[in-house]
């Protein structure tokens, strides 16, 4: 990714040499045209300002930590606040360069394709802020969850967040959901871009499961889901464990 195609970097960048006094929106647009915008103070909240399902996923951590798609670090830096060794890592750039103004011990600029056991091992995956949408597609969540399991500890568990896409009442989702479905897609696979000021991302795909078609992603991955945690909207948290253990509360 280079310097004009990363948005989400430079959003955060600027954020953070503004002393959090110039929070630009950073915006994502959806291929059929719809627009969501994102503040870029919500990615360096402090643990009392974050959801109560965010803060609840912090009890499950163990071990040393893989936090994919770190963003500004929020949730790294947590932790390593509380003793733990992590490994903050994004494909963001300036992202990563963020997260080390801000103090993270260790970082890595990746995608997350590139994750392999040559990190070394991990007792945590840590996916929050809707991060399970970085699996794209179920193919690729399945090889991803696989691979996930080849290169953590024998009591592993991932920690991840993702958005409920059927509850809505808005009929241009339900519009893209139908589309989904005749492209042989599923109903929550979205292919979106970040944009911030004159920068833009390529265009990716990000997925969001029902409870339902997380079942079905992780079969025969070597995971299960052991947990699920609502919040007050229409996130949720999942806890995975390897499937051969189980998650201790």
């Amino acid at each position: 990714m280079n310097r004009d195609q990363d948005a989400f970097g430079h959003a955060l960048y600027d954020y953070q040499q503004s002393g959090g006094k110039d929070p630009w929106a950073i915006v994502i647009e959806r291929d059929d045209g719809m627009v969501d915008a994102d503040d870029a103070r919500n990615y360096f909240a402090e643990y009392a300002d974050w959801p109560a399902h965010q803060q609840q996923a912090m009890a499950f951590a163990q071990g040393r930590v893989l936090d994919v798609g770190c963003g500004a670090g929020r949730h790294s830096l947590h932790l390593q606040g509380k003793g733990f060794d992590v490994l903050g890592m994004d494909e963001s750039p300036l992202a990563i360069e963020t997260c080390r103004l801000r103090g993270l011990e260790h970082t890595r600029v990746m995608s997350i394709t590139r994750v392999s056991s040559k990190l070394g091992p991990f007792d945590t995956i840590l996916m929050l802020g809707n991060n399970l949408g970085l699996f794209a597609n179920p193919v690729r969540a399945r090889w991803l969850l696989r691979r996930f399991e080849a290169m953590t500890s024998p009591n592993a568990r991932i920690i991840a967040e993702t958005r409920e896409p059927h509850q809505t009442a808005e009929p241009w989702h339900f519009e893209y959901h139908e589309r989904n479905r005749r492209r042989g897609r599923w109903p929550g696979q979205v292919t979106i871009r970040v944009r911030y000021r004159d920068y833009a991302t390529p265009w990716f795909d990000y997925l969001f499961v029902s409870r339902e078609e997380l079942q079905q992603l992780v079969e025969h991955t070597g995971w299960v889901v052991e947990r699920l945690v609502d919040s007050e909207d229409t996130s949720y948290l999942a806890i995975l464990a390897k499937a051969s253990r189980r998650v201790r509360p």
